[in-house]
């Protein structure tokens, strides 16, 4: 055998080559194009996993505020789902806790009138998943809203109070009953904040000077003065509590006006938000801990509860003891969606006075100049 016959390689045919590399090169590309449309509807589902979850946390942003400031939401589902496993005759008295529950989920329902419905049809991973989300949003709302006005309150009461030296923007811990604009503000109104032995007394928690969510604290009270006679006169009118509710619920700016009326925009849709927000209810609670030296959120502040003083403040609102307290009720509701969001006078206008307006004026003239055409069209 020669060396040329010794070094030669068998080979395939053109025909065989061709053919075997054609059908892995087509097949390669099927594989591809399927994988990118793979590729596309995962990238599409993610998508819109992303966009509910957002979703989601940005209506649970609604439940801190006007929901349940401290009740967790699988808290009010549970006590709903236990009122529909026992029968009406079986189910023995409820507890205020649970009372106070079912209405959590009632104003739930009302808030997020979608959540019921979603929440009976999902899978149970997608349904917990929700809940994690709409609890995130919930509890970032709580934070915002804590640290917005733990920076705005001491530019509030600097300019009220004109303390010397004045409350410190930073340092929490200067804030509280060690500073003596704060303690004024965080005092009981049964204390006399300007003894000088009932200070003392409060900052050493003495007794008789233990400061709980049992006393009405000034900063409540108009012009931050209370007749110990006639506690519920000026309550909740406070010019604090005002900016604190429109900077959440309006805008940080809107904060900086408070003495007249609200700008009356949008009235009808605000004087509905105000009926379900007046939740001034849980600003008193975030506003107390913006005066107080707690550097971060929590339910208890030495011998100050704030879940108690929250639920005061809930039972006040909602559990008047009779026909006259619920009128007061409303009518400080009715002075709160007036000095937040103004008045609409559209319903005092006479038909006198709208004949005479130009809209209607103009659309007189027209139709005047229309029948005198005819008129002359006629002879």
């Amino acid at each position: 055998m020669s060396q040329a016959e010794g070094d030669s390689q068998p080979s395939a045919a053109p025909s065989e080559r061709s053919v075997s590399e054609s059908v892995p090169t087509s097949t390669v590309r099927r594989k591809i194009a399927a994988l990118e449309e793979k590729l596309q509807e995962l990238e599409a589902g993610r998508m819109v996993k992303q966009r509910e979850s957002n979703y989601f946390m940005s209506q649970g942003r609604a439940i801190r505020r006007m929901v349940s400031l401290f009740d967790s939401i699988e808290d009010l589902i549970s006590e709903n789902d236990r009122r529909y496993d026992v029968a009406d005759d079986e189910d023995p008295e409820e507890t205020i806790d649970q009372a106070r529950l079912q209405m959590g989920y009632v104003i739930l329902s009302n808030v997020l009138p979608w959540f019921h419905p979603k929440a009976s049809d999902m899978e149970y991973e997608d349904y917990a998943q929700m809940l994690k989300k709409l609890r995130q949003g919930a509890d970032s709302a709580r934070g915002d809203d804590t640290s917005k006005l733990k920076s705005l309150v001491p530019d509030w009461v600097n300019r009220e109070f004109k303390p010397n030296p004045p409350v410190d923007y930073e340092d929490k811990y200067s804030r509280g009953f060690v500073n003596d604009a704060c303690g004024k503000l965080l005092c009981p109104t049964e204390l006399d904040w300007n003894n000088p032995i009932v200070r003392a007394g409060i900052r050493d928690r003495a007794d008789g000077y233990i400061v709980t969510e049992m006393s009405w604290p000034t900063f409540l009270y108009e012009k931050y003065t209370a007749d110990q006679d006639k506690l519920e006169e000026g309550l909740f009118k406070s010019a604090i509590l005002i900016q604190a509710f429109k900077s959440i619920f309006t805008s940080p700016s809107s904060a900086k006006d408070i003495d007249g009326e609200g700008d009356g925009a949008n009235i009808i849709e605000n004087n509905r938000r105000a009926k379900r927000e007046f939740s001034g209810r849980k600003v008193k609670t975030h506003l107390r801990f913006a005066l107080s030296a707690v550097t971060s959120w929590r339910s208890v502040d030495g011998d100050f509860d704030y879940v108690q003083f929250w639920r005061i403040i809930i039972d006040f609102f909602e559990k008047a003891p009779g026909r006259l307290a619920q009128r007061k009720v409303e009518r400080l509701l009715a002075w709160w969606t007036r000095k937040v969001f103004g008045t609409s006078r559209r319903a005092e206008l006479t038909d006198a006075a709208k004949s005479s307006m130009s809209v209607n004026a103009l659309a007189r003239q027209r139709a005047q100049e229309d029948d005198a055409l005819k008129q002359r069209c006629a002879k």
